[in-house]
């Protein structure tokens, strides 16, 4: 046997090098068609970007919530939240003519069940839930000047 002959044959070379290939190809394959029957490639929505105005009278005691900036939101998706009582949704009422809550659109939004006697103590969040997920974002977020 002459070693020279060995070193210089490279036949078995070209095969292996194609099963591993093609091996590494079927894996990565198998991993994204695994990762999206999973549900691992779905994306939620992104929250809305907006901001909110939050003017508060003493005399109601309310809070006038306004979209002062933003993208223009479904009224079935936003809601304020906080301690002045028990969830409230956006009302349809108080939209542009397309029926979305968009900039200038605001809500006198009753704060007279928050702790303390002049409601003046309330927490409110402005929620966006978005329609396809239980997911939530809080867009805004305001208190009382007593809180």
């Amino acid at each position: 046997m002459n070693i020279k002959n060995l070193a210089r044959d490279d036949d078995a070379v070209s095969p292996v090098i194609g099963v591993i290939l093609m091996v590494a190809i079927t894996v990565i394959l198998a991993a994204v068609i695994a990762s999206f029957v999973l549900g691992l490639g779905d994306q939620n929505n992104p929250a809305p970007t907006t901001d909110f105005d939050f003017n508060y009278d003493s005399s109601g005691p309310n809070v006038v919530v306004t979209h002062s900036d933003g993208d223009s939101l479904d009224p079935a998706n936003v809601y304020m939240r906080g301690n002045f009582g028990s969830e409230v949704q956006w009302p349809s009422s108080n939209t542009n003519s397309d029926g979305m809550v968009a900039s200038g659109n605001s809500y006198d939004l009753s704060v007279s069940g928050a702790p303390g006697t002049d409601g003046a103590e309330y927490t409110i969040n402005v929620v966006w839930e978005d329609p396809d997920s239980d997911t939530t974002s809080t867009l805004s977020t305001d208190e009382g000047p007593d809180a």
